[in-house]
């Protein structure tokens, strides 16, 4: 396969995965926002989100209409939901002959749902996370129809190489955004918002049926990070990445996979053998940022070794 097929599905595979964490992210805060009027903000999930300024940031951060705004449907925003999009669209444009015609239409379809003057109204005048729901569900339509309409090769290979790495990265970030705050304490009930989390990336009833206790903060940090079940965690989104980077064993680039298969092993075992009270000594915010350093550490030599990119 061509470097530059494989580079635009790759990157049409991550920008998907990032516009769907941050939808969900954006919908799990907003509920939170609802329960918390008086002490939310959105200060942090500006601070790993986005590009804004301290004051800019500060400008808007207890503005939830405009936080959405910002962050769904803003042009000027290089990476809102409606940005993500474009960029993946652009790149699924470019190899319409390695996907299939559903999948296209799929996107396409995304596409124009969120340019929709409907969808942006409603953002500012309706319940917002009726809005997110309808953005979630076309990114599920097309991740159902990628799994059942796509080829079995290299380039579906590429496609979730690209999923699972963004996704390791988005777990991470939608869990410390809760964390940013170095103060934290964990012996604090939040019950409420684990919920809405556990609900926004479909961990909640697993989570139940794991655990028969009351809420507690370090279960839903071992859920979303050690799980190896739980689709949506850490671990799981390593060990995908690695299982469809195996498909791309070849003699003809092997200098090249063996040194993208260290990092990628390196890092499964790091989080494979961590424990909650490990992760706990070390910090959780240094643990996850660690997390996220080391998956783009992968990405970049994906870009060097693959895509050659200079």
């Amino acid at each position: 396969m061509l470097s530059r097929v494989a580079d635009s599905l790759y990157w049409m595979s991550r920008y998907m995965e990032r516009a769907d964490g941050i939808l969900r992210m954006l919908k799990i805060n907003y509920a939170s926002s609802q329960d918390d009027f008086q002490e939310f903000s959105w200060k942090p999930v500006l601070r790993i989100f986005t590009y804004l300024d301290d004051e800019k940031a500060t400008g808007i951060a207890r503005d939830s209409r405009a936080v959405l705004q910002y962050m769904v449907t803003d042009r000027e925003n290089s990476n809102s939901v409606l940005s993500i999009i474009t960029r993946a669209r652009e790149n699924a444009r470019s190899v319409q002959d390695h996907i299939t015609k559903e999948l296209w239409q799929c996107l396409n379809d995304f596409y124009h749902t969120i340019r929709d003057e409907h969808q942006v109204a409603g953002l500012q005048k309706d319940d917002p996370v009726t809005i997110l729901d309808i953005l979630i569900k076309q990114g599920l339509l097309y991740y159902g129809t990628a799994d059942v309409t796509m080829a079995r090769g290299e380039g579906y290979a590429f496609l979730n190489i690209g999923k699972f790495l963004e996704r390791g990265v988005q777990s991470a970030d939608i869990l410390d955004v809760k964390f940013s705050d170095l103060n934290y304490d964990f012996a604090k009930t939040d019950t409420t918002y684990w919920k809405y989390l556990l609900l926004s990336i479909s961990g909640y009833e697993l989570y139940l049926k794991t655990y028969r206790s009351a809420f507690d903060g370090k279960n839903v940090v071992e859920q979303i990070v050690l799980n190896e079940d739980f689709p949506r965690s850490v671990i799981y989104s390593i060990n995908q990445l690695h299982r469809y980077f195996e498909r791309l064993r070849s003699e003809r680039n092997k200098e090249a996979f063996q040194k993208v298969d260290f990092m990628i092993g390196r890092i499964r075992s790091k989080v494979k053998y961590s424990t909650v009270e490990s992760i706990m000594h070390q910090g959780l915010h240094a643990y996850l940022n660690g997390v996220k350093e080391d998956l783009y550490e992968v990405g970049n030599a994906f870009n060097q070794n693959y895509f050659a990119y200079t």
